[in-house]
């Protein structure tokens, strides 16, 4: 196997102790505090497991985040090497292929590099994530030689267990670890919690870099994505298709009760039938709720009577159109893994101060430059 011809320019590699813990967020509030420092920053994610097609290409869907959002210039697919699909896994099993993998991230890497000051690696799940293909996290790390900054959830005891193993993976690998940056943590604990999770991570060896309190826009999904999620028909209001979903209404009440439980940043799910409801909402004295609600989610694959069909673009909140049952839409929208699109530019503003602000950059910079 083929060595990294790049081994000057300084990066860092951000992993997690488990899915979903905020790995994309402190990566994109990195890039964005690093180039707010004058440097010209890459991003790669080497492996990927949840892609999109571009081009005819799988790229994974936060490398189309990231080049949305900085323009990083460079070709995709080298900043999305390596994207597991379904039957991928089998076919290495079968066909063991770890040279061919591994100098295909190298290669990338040395692509998103070029006249860079500064790449940003970001992993897939905890340290362990990939072994079955013999290229785990704490294996591509070492690979493309990034020292490491650990993302986990908030809390003391619970996330510095679950670092204590990932960290052994790392070490297995001789890769350093920067430090670990806690996320999510309730905001009237996030001074409760610094110090003794200093300590507790400095009897381990590692630095605490940062304490970021939960925000709730952050876990809240969008009509845009709820509406990719189910595979619905948008039917109108799509100017209001990135509003954020902050509660969710199940249409089972009489449409004269459904005026108590529908407020500002509420979904309303209901059968497409329900022309009682939906003739409620159309009403010139309910305008001004329309308004504020995220939208609503028609299911059963039912339009509504043609009379009221006619009308939905009177409603001042998008209306999507689902094939699914009341019931499946309803489990879909509890299990959406809400991830931060090109398009959330009130998340992205967010995630930007909040790294900003409750993240040392200076210190993970000294550590890798």
């Amino acid at each position: 196997m083929k060595n990294l011809k790049n081994s000057t320019t300084p990066r860092i590699f951000i992993a997690a102790t488990r899915q979903n813990d905020g790995k994309t967020t402190a990566s994109l509030g990195l890039l964005a505090a690093f180039r707010k420092a004058n440097l010209r920053v890459g991003y790669i994610k080497p492996i990927g497991q949840r892609f999109v097609e571009v081009h005819q290409m799988k790229v994974d869907e936060d490398t189309v985040l990231m080049d949305r959002i900085y323009g990083l210039n460079c070709p995709l697919n080298e900043m999305s090497p390596i994207a597991v699909g379904r039957d991928f896994t089998r076919s290495y099993l079968q066909h063991a292929r770890r040279n061919s993998l591994a100098e295909r991230v190298q290669r990338a890497f040395d692509r998103v590099a070029w006249e860079k000051d500064l790449v940003v690696c970001e992993g897939s799940g905890h340290a362990g994530v990939g072994s079955v293909v013999d290229l785990s996290n704490a294996q591509v790390a070492k690979l493309v030689g990034a020292k490491v900054v650990i993302i986990t959830r908030g809390g003391i005891g619970k996330p510095i267990d679950e670092i204590a193993l990932n960290q052994a993976l790392f070490e297995k690998e001789q890769v350093e670890i920067i430090g670990v940056i806690l996320n999510k943590v309730i905001p009237e604990k996030v001074d409760e919690i610094r110090e003794p999770a200093s300590k507790g991570l400095s009897r381990r060896g590692l630095k605490l870099l940062g304490v970021v309190p939960h925000a709730n826009l952050l876990s809240y999904p969008t009509m845009d994505l709820i509406r990719e999620e189910l595979d619905a028909e948008a039917i109108n209001g799509t100017q209001h298709i990135h509003r954020t979903v902050e509660k969710v209404v199940v249409g089972a009440m009489s449409a004269h009760h459904a005026g108590r439980y529908l407020s500002r940043g509420a979904m309303l799910i209901v059968p497409g039938d329900r022309d009682d409801l939906i003739e409620a909402l159309l009403d010139d004295s309910r305008r001004d709720l329309c308004s504020t609600l995220a939208g609503i989610v028609l299911t059963d694959g039912i339009r509504p009577a043609e009379q009221l069909f006619c009308r939905m673009d009177q409603l001042s909140c998008p209306v999507v159109l689902a094939e699914d049952d009341c019931y499946r839409v309803t489990t879909k929208v509890r299990d959406v893994i809400v991830k931060t699109r090109p398009d959330d530019s009130a998340k992205i503003s967010l995630i930007r101060d909040l790294i900003n602000t409750h993240v040392d950059v200076s210190q993970i910079l000294q550590a890798i430059t």
